[in-house]
């Protein structure tokens, strides 16, 4: 069975878009893959957090995951801090990354615009990315348009060490859902929603109240005219809403369009507001059980174990290969 890792930040609220475009496949790939999915606390600590809402998100993060069907019998679900040899292979990847393959990450070029100062985790982060990858040799890494770059580094490090060192870690292939891969914000089209944006209004938070949900959908911006048809190119803004509708109502676009030809954008949103919290109100009270019940804390423990079991040899292995004296064991 081949390996998928993934994992999430829990920077700020996980999103409409987080769930269509990672958590939902997340679901989907544990049935016929072995799967590590993280909450990566140690990559949200690049840009300052305040300690109580990092564990807070850290815990809400990886509540949602087991609220939308991870299963943590047949999937590991941790916290990225609780495996100590991320960070440790972390360093070492970043022994091997130059400053002008890191100069070239985009992500760090548009997050560090405009700013006097900028940490230098942000910077190095990409290795530490890579190590994430390679502590459990994936196969596949679920990722978007904008992290292809960073899984790219991942395999060139891979490759570099393994001609230096020989043949040891798997050269991971992006998974890209031919669906669902990308949602757009509520108020502009021409940018992914984000649970970083500021303006609330532009993302649908998991945990909104469904009222909320229904506002926010009522006053998103949609384009001029009146027919609800798929166009993203001259209709960038109902496009988006129709590809939220098709994924929360596994319909196809053609048959969304199909039922609303004739109408206009009113009817069109006030259902498709209906729609999303269909999806959602279920998984919110899944997320209040397993928050009340106090079993999060043995399953991310669990999980933690299971995978701290793979990262140690793999960690092992690694610092053998490079020449590190072993550790006298008793």
């Amino acid at each position: 069975m081949k390996t998928v890792l993934s994992g999430i930040q829990p920077s700020g609220k996980l999103t409409l878009g987080n769930y269509i475009g990672a958590i939902k496949n997340f679901v989907k790939l544990q049935h016929d893959y072995q799967c590590h999915f993280m909450v990566v606390d140690l990559h949200a600590v690049t840009v300052a957090q305040e300690p109580a809402a990092l564990r807070e998100q850290s815990e809400a993060v990886a509540a949602l995951f087991l609220a939308a069907g991870i299963d943590p019998s047949k999937s590991n679900v941790f916290l990225q801090s609780h495996v100590p040899q991320h960070a440790e292979l972390g360093w070492l990847m970043t022994t091997l990354t130059s400053m002008g393959e890191l100069e070239r990450m985009t992500q760090f070029k548009d997050k560090s615009s405009g700013k006097d100062s900028v940490g230098a985790g942000l910077f190095v982060y990409p290795s530490l990315m890579a190590a994430d990858i390679l502590l459990y040799n994936a196969d596949l890494v679920p990722v978007g348009e904008d992290q292809k770059q960073h899984l790219e580094l991942t395999r060139d490090l891979a490759g570099r060490f393994n001609h230096r060192y020989g043949e040891y870690f798997t050269i991971p292939d992006p998974y890209i859902p031919q669906v669902g891969a990308r949602v757009m914000s509520l108020d502009d089209a021409s940018s992914k929603m984000s649970k970083s944006n500021p303006n609330a209004g532009s993302y649908i938070a998991l945990l909104d109240p469904p009222d909320v949900i229904r506002k926010k959908i009522s006053r998103a911006t949609t384009d001029s005219g009146r027919e609800v048809v798929y166009d993203p190119a001259n209709k960038p803004e109902v496009s988006n809403l129709m590809s939220i509708y098709a994924e929360c109502a596994g319909i196809t676009l053609n048959e969304v369009a199909e039922r609303y030809e004739g109408k206009m954008y009113g009817p069109f949103k006030k259902e498709l507001a209906e729609v999303v919290v269909s999806v959602i109100e279920p998984l919110q009270e899944r997320y209040r059980e397993i928050r009340e019940s106090g079993e999060l804390a043995e399953i991310l423990d669990n999980s933690a174990r299971r995978a701290e079991t793979v990262a140690a040899k793999t960690l092992h292995d690694v610092k053998d290969r490079m020449g590190f004296v072993p550790r006298r064991t008793v």
